[in-house]
């Protein structure tokens, strides 16, 4: 790569309420995009519910050897932010494919930032 690390952003509009809620299908999506994506898991994802009214949802972590994946779901809407973050490549209509696949959405945007600080 000609530069450091790929970022890609994920804003996921309507996924299914009941899979954007459950912590036990979000962990086993983590797991599998990590596979899907050709990384390796640094421990299990951390999964944790807070926030309150609109703000409130599940948000996952997942460290990888390169860098990590974060994930925020909204539990009144299952709106879903997902970020991906590796200094190794991957391809991101993976990722998109996956979140299609296993959250039915309404609509996914993406934006991919390739980040490399002495390009600054």
């Amino acid at each position: 790569m000609e530069y450091w690390g790929k970022h890609l952003i994920a804003n996921v509009k309507g996924c299914d309420i009941k899979k954007a809620k459950d912590p036990n299908y979000i962990r086993e999506f983590t797991k599998e995009l990590v596979k899907e994506i050709k990384m390796k898991a640094w421990g299990e994802p951390t999964i944790i519910h807070f926030g309150e009214g609109d703000l409130g949802g599940w948000t996952v972590t997942q460290l990888i050897e390169t860098s990590n994946i974060m994930g925020h779901f909204i539990d009144h809407n299952g709106d879903l932010y997902l970020d991906v973050f590796s200094c190794k490549d991957f391809n991101e209509d993976v990722v998109v494919d996956m979140l299609k696949s296993w959250f039915n959405p309404e609509d996914i945007n993406t934006v991919v930032l390739l980040r490399d600080a002495r390009k600054a």
